[in-house]
């Protein structure tokens, strides 16, 4: 078995939730989270800042406000079958992929052993 770590942009919570269900994973969990990318500043934004003095109204002027600042997401956890890891990845993928930076990140890791809290016992894989 494998747990996939998604995080995902905070408006595609829904559509994230519902192709899963549809594709045949409907057991998650996704919580809210804050974090950032590695995403660099834009030239553009940079040379207008520099022209006018001010900082733009826009979603990148406001992330040059703070120079660390954190990004709401939302983190998906899912633990699939291991011959059914790229099928929900695909779903993931397909979901979030806008082509713009900030879609997300998926991590995959594997999972040992599971247990039912109900039962007290060792799920089979």
């Amino acid at each position: 078995m494998k747990e996939l770590m998604a995080i995902v942009r905070s408006t595609k919570v829904g559509q994230t939730k519902n192709a899963l269900a549809a594709a045949g994973f409907p057991g998650f969990t996704c919580v809210p989270c804050l974090g950032r990318g590695k995403k660099l500043m834009d030239p553009g934004v940079l040379k207008l800042i520099m022209e006018s003095g001010e900082l733009p109204l826009t979603a990148a002027g406001e992330s040059m406000t703070e120079a660390a600042r954190l990004i709401p997401k939302r983190l998906f956890n899912i633990v699939v079958e291991d011959d059914r890891v790229k099928d929900a990845l695909d779903v993931i993928i397909a979901v979030n992929s806008s082509g713009h930076p900030g879609d997300g990140r998926v991590f995959v890791l594997p999972v040992a052993r599971s247990y039912a809290v109900r039962l007290g016992a060792e799920c089979e894989a």
